[in-house]
């Protein structure tokens, strides 16, 4: 029996909030990242987990309990605060990090493929000024 075979899948809300748990604890202990999501973000952890958890059960689960628009949270941070590729790449590292040590299977893959689509496309979003604020001629 493989390691990977004794970690649960990503496949219940139960699974999701221990991730989202794990997950935000790497974050939130980051020198760098940590500062962004508590000073700049002003996240209060009590409510942000079950949102955060919300918008994963609906990219995994096919749940509809999360409404927000995601880009425009993160453009109105990065108005605050540059964030910058590694930034993102940090990320990354510790969501897959995350899953890979407590996590396996198909959902956990798929975590891991939506979370380097949405660090990539954050990125290439932030780096030029939305649409609507293109100058008319």
């Amino acid at each position: 029996m493989s390691d990977s075979s004794c970690k649960p899948d990503l496949n219940s809300s139960e699974n999701i909030a221990a991730f989202v748990e794990a997950f935000y604890a790497r974050l939130l202990a980051d020198a760098k990242l940590g500062p962004i999501f508590v000073d700049v973000a002003g996240i209060d952890v009590r409510e942000h987990f079950p949102r955060i958890q919300a918008y994963w059960e609906k990219l995994l689960l096919g749940q509809n309990d999360y409404h927000r628009h995601t880009m425009n949270i993160h453009r109105a941070l990065h108005s605050k605060q540059t964030l910058h590729a590694e930034d993102f790449a940090q990320w990354l590292r510790y969501f897959v990090d995350t899953v890979d040590e407590n996590f396996a299977g198909e959902k956990a893959e798929r975590a891991k493929r939506i979370a380097a689509t949405i660090a990539h496309n954050m990125e290439i979003a932030l780096k030029s000024p939305p649409i609507s604020t293109v100058p008319q001629r």
